[in-house]
């Protein structure tokens, strides 16, 4: 038997002990952005109440599993509002719940982090054992793991997990040499809209910089703060991230981190955050002080596009919504997450629903792959 035990301060696990544990490159999943949610007060008045599993054995860390308690269903992505309504009208408390995920960012990863000298399979089992434990001595109305990566989310449905899919946008790059070797692929009415909207910002007199973590200056992250607030205010909601803790990952994580910012007539207009594994670069954040037609999607696609070829990686994870994103490109990706349900009336109520919703999803995916630009082969 492994002993657990549950740690609300990731500052109580020192950043050499977390260097042990496989988190394949993830920058979500690093040291600097999961200690520093709560270093830096960006989970304070959000309902993300730190729970971590942690395994241990002879002060050696064998394993962790991200975990928060939850008051609602705010900055999952995986919306479950109507489970919790259903709960409310049969009487029953939905919250609080358990959640493995990333606060406020909907990224795929492994939700069991194991030593990477250790049995992976059996420290995995171990954590996903443990939740399951706080769930009932608890009484939590449920336990819900979002966007696992597929070995974990094995792991999960083996051991009584409903599944459940949603759609991300994902742009996948077949080993372009350039940008214009990936709108050349596209058909002509989608090129040609592609390369009017970039002609017009270049004709605006708006220039781009982007810039990696170690390249940013204080004064950049301060405007590109603003430009991040605006866009929450904007939308009558609060900033979940703080300008602290921007800042301390372009000092931590300086390759991984990536701004894209606009200027015109020597001032910023707005910003665009994204960050980096091998593999992937996932856009983030976006913000600006004045609207200019087109710019959204220069900052948040097309320079990320160049960036993501120039740098050979595999993908550009665009986040979730905005099926606007198929025409530039981006093809909608099934992304899992898995569920248990303490009560079995609705546990049982909750796996019908699923197999339904997961028949049109799918059927909806496929019907979006329909809809991309690219050239019939």
């Amino acid at each position: 038997m492994l002993n657990w035990r549950v740690v609300d301060d990731l500052g109580t696990i020192t950043p050499a002990q977390w260097q042990a544990l496989d988190t394949q490159d993830n920058p979500f999943l690093s040291y600097a952005f999961l200690s520093g949610l709560e270093k830096f007060d960006c989970l304070k008045n959000q309902h993300w109440q730190p729970s971590h599993i942690v395994i241990e054995e002879n002060n050696e860390l064998l394993g962790v599993m991200p975990l928060y308690i939850k008051v609602d269903s705010f900055g999952e992505f995986v919306f479950d509002w109507a489970w919790a309504e259903a709960y409310q009208q049969a009487g029953r408390n939905y919250y609080p719940k358990l959640v493995s995920a990333i606060p406020f960012t909907p990224v795929a990863g492994s939700r069991f982090l194991v030593n990477k000298s250790h049995d992976s399979e059996t420290i995995k089992q171990a954590l996903l054992n443990a939740a399951l434990s706080l769930l009932d001595e608890n009484l939590y109305s449920s336990l819900h793991i979002l966007f696992p990566e597929k070995n974990d989310l094995d792991v999960s449905t083996d051991s009584a997990g409903l599944k459940r899919i949603t759609i991300q946008y994902h742009w996948l790059n077949n080993d372009y040499r350039d940008f214009q070797d990936f709108t050349d692929s596209l058909t002509s009415k989608k090129r040609k809209k592609i390369i009017k909207e970039r002609r017009d910002i270049k004709n605006s007199g708006i220039e781009i910089e982007r810039l990696n973590g170690d390249e940013i200056s204080s004064e950049q992250w301060n405007v590109f703060y603003q430009f991040y607030c605006q866009t929450f205010y904007s939308k009558s909601g609060q900033p979940r991230l703080t300008l602290d803790f921007f800042k301390n990952l372009g000092k931590e994580l300086p390759e991984q981190t990536l701004l894209v910012m606009a200027k015109k007539d020597k001032d910023y207009i707005a910003g665009a955050f994204a960050m980096s594994d091998l593999k992937t670069l996932y856009g983030r954040h976006w913000g600006c002080s004045q609207y200019v037609p087109y710019l959204h999607f220069e900052l948040c696609y097309y320079q990320t596009i160049e960036h993501t070829i120039e740098k050979q990686l595999n993908r550009l994870d665009a986040g979730v919504q905005g099926e606007h994103k198929l025409a530039r490109g981006f093809h909608p990706i099934a992304m899992p997450s898995a569920h248990w349900v303490r009560e079995e009336d609705f546990r049982n109520a909750i796996a019908n629903y699923l197999d339904k919703e997961t028949t049109m999803m799918q059927e909806h995916i496929e019907m979006l792959e329909s809809h991309l630009p690219f050239k019939l082969d």
